[in-house]
């Protein structure tokens, strides 16, 4: 695994574990990182270092829609769209009827 550049930190302030291992985001960070109270965050050790990012989590029940076979459509009907592959329906008894040809 690549080892992480070594830059200087732009915000840095010590914290200290508490009894039950957590520790509280200085208000400083979360304020530069528009962290609001509910959000996840992704903890990954890297050697003897912690790293902590925010993380977007999708709902189980939408996973679906971010599978290899679902985006490959994604972006096929995107190009379609970009290329003007698509027609227009004046009504929904019309749309209907161009479903079923």
């Amino acid at each position: 695994m690549p080892r992480a550049a070594k830059t200087r930190p732009v915000l840095e302030q010590a914290v200290r574990l508490s009894a039950k291992h957590q520790v509280t985001i200085p208000h400083r960070i979360s304020k530069a990182l528009r962290l609001k109270k509910g959000d996840h965050m992704l903890m990954r050790l890297v050697g003897q270092h912690v790293e902590m990012i925010p993380a977007h989590l999708i709902p189980k029940d939408q996973l679906w829609f971010w599978t290899p076979e679902w985006q490959a459509k994604e972006r096929e009907v995107d190009e379609a769209l970009a290329r003007g592959d698509y027609k227009v329906a004046d009504s929904v008894d019309a749309f209907l009827r161009a479903l079923k040809k």
